[in-house]
């Protein structure tokens, strides 16, 4: 019998315990959403789509309610976009991954897939998301349906963080399709996203799909949860602010749960010189009370509060910031470390002088081997619009060429033969009992990057003859050892199209 293990799985896409609701807020939606599932109706609409602005909690409420139904037996997958996972490509692996997790929670559908991918590589391996939808979770589905007890509850979060458009052009049109209202009646699909123009047009007025609006909530309800939330986070602090100052917070806040976190980030910030109270007063005196701008004016009262108003630091900041924004994947300081060292031109080298202040809006500070990444995408769409940024604004520059740099000169000086120190060749890579731990061992993240990313950052940009001269290098000493390199990453497949890739960068040279 085939192993499901030939169908892509997305790691790390999965439910996270620490993005779920403070418990006694959201308790409205909540329910709402729990007697949709629960409803025995069978022309209930198999689809939720919650939609709403950046900061309103829609993920929350989706990591909730996986939470809530996994215990039960009950949550057939939970699969979550991220803006700093494209590169990733998840887009193509949702319909595989979301079978993946069906067929955990189903011994049935488990073997009707397995029986479905045997013998038939072509159709594993497929991208066509339409083609997956159909053969590995509605025709499984209808087989197996007679021995899938209970709800099955999938959420699908930020299918806005996609990326461009046409990266969820044909997972909207399966979503707004007939085939998801032939689900059995104890299928529901929870959908979370911001209402872009696609998203929306797709997913409006369709019969099987119900729609609810974060806006629907109403101001008491918002209000009272995000004062639970403000009243928790602050802790040991309450006692230093009366009902009215924590009434101003809430009234601020309208509705943004990530406009309160930061602000309670804020105001608990252990940077010396000024007490909680200063801080507080410093916040509500900058905030221009309109929910449009809010989260704007958060994020340049915490940016001018740690980054120091002066053109070394500005520049340190934007150059620190335009790397990791523009690094295709997350990366550990460690990493973002050794790649910068390969920058040309680079005034700081150790990325923590400017991160470490940087707590309340980017995880991965503390702990230097935690990938780097926004705690809430809008910070990233903050910085990379200048409008709205001003002084922190981060534009594209030269970055690819800096970071196309870093990539081959990693290769050149960490690639070499057998770099996992395997005992031999005669053993298949599947074989092998700790070739994950080899891996995590020998090929660290920065390194993985370059040998999976260097053609993306070379492609964008222009040719220049010492960047040629240095792929040269590569290609001429370590080439056999990039390769087996991917081999071991599991990426093989990326090396004709890379190579591909680079040729015709260097054509230009030729010409």
């Amino acid at each position: 019998m085939a192993t499901l293990g030939q169908l892509a799985y997305a790691g790390g896409a999965g439910l996270d315990t620490s993005k779920v609701c403070l418990e006694g807020t959201r308790v409205d939606i909540l329910a709402d959403i729990v007697d949709w599932i629960n409803k025995s109706e069978p022309d209930t609409p198999r689809v939720l789509w919650l939609h709403g602005q950046a900061g309103k909690g829609k993920s929350a409420i989706a990591h909730t309610i996986a939470n809530w139904f996994e215990p039960l037996g009950a949550l057939g997958s939970c699969f979550c976009f991220a803006c700093d996972q494209q590169t990733e490509r998840r887009h193509e692996k949702i319909f595989t991954t979301i079978a993946h997790d069906l067929a955990d929670r189903d011994p049935t559908f488990k073997q009707i897939l397995a029986e479905v991918i045997a013998d038939n590589k072509a159709l594993s391996t497929t991208r066509d998301v339409k083609r997956q939808w159909q053969k590995f979770i509605l025709d499984p589905i209808s087989k197996a349906a007679a021995s899938m007890v209970g709800r099955v509850v999938i959420v699908i979060d930020a299918l806005d963080e996609t990326g461009v458009e046409a990266s969820r052009k044909h997972i909207l049109s399966v979503l707004a399709s007939t085939q998801v209202a032939q689900l059995p009646s104890s299928f529901r699909v929870i959908i979370t996203s911001r209402p872009l123009p696609d998203i929306m047009e797709a997913l409006q007025h369709v019969p099987h799909i119900t729609s609810k609006s974060m806006n629907d909530i109403s101001i008491a309800s918002a209000e009272h949860d995000i004062r639970l939330y403000v009243s928790e986070q602050l802790g040991r602090l309450m006692d230093r602010f009366s009902t009215a100052e924590i009434s101003c917070l809430v009234r601020l806040a309208d509705g943004l749960f990530e406009w309160a976190r930061l602000a309670c980030e804020f105001i608990k910030s252990h940077k010396a010189g000024f007490t909680a109270m200063e801080r507080y007063e410093d916040l509500i005196s900058v905030s221009p009370g309109e929910s449009k701008g809010l989260l704007d004016e958060m994020y340049l009262t915490i940016l001018r509060d740690i980054v120091e108003n002066k053109p070394k630091a500005l520049a340190r900041f934007c150059s620190v910031m335009r790397q990791i924004v523009w690094t295709q994947e997350p990366l550990p300081v460690v990493s973002l470390n050794a790649m910068r060292r390969n920058f040309p031109n680079i005034d700081v080298s150790d990325v923590k002088a400017i991160l470490n202040p940087m707590g309340a809006l980017l995880s991965g500070i503390a702990d230097i081997s935690v990938p780097v990444r926004a705690l809430h995408a809008s910070f990233y769409d903050f910085l990379t619009n200048s409008t709205r940024s001003m002084e922190f604004a981060i534009e594209m520059e030269d970055v690819h060429c800096q970071l196309a740099w870093a990539c081959v000169r990693v290769m050149q000086t960490g690639l070499c033969f057998n770099i996992c120190q395997l005992e031999t060749s005669y053993l298949p890579n599947s074989e092998v009992t700790d070739l994950n731990w080899r891996v995590h061992e020998y090929i660290p993240a920065h390194l993985s990057y370059a040998c999976r990313l260097w053609a993306f950052h070379v492609q964008e940009v222009q040719f220049r003859s010492n960047l040629a001269q240095e792929i040269e290098l590569v290609l001429k000493d370590k080439l056999l050892f990039w390769i087996e390199a991917l081999s071991l990453l599991k990426v093989l497949n990326v090396v004709p199209s890379y190579l591909a890739t680079i040729a015709s960068w260097l054509e230009v040279c030729l010409l």
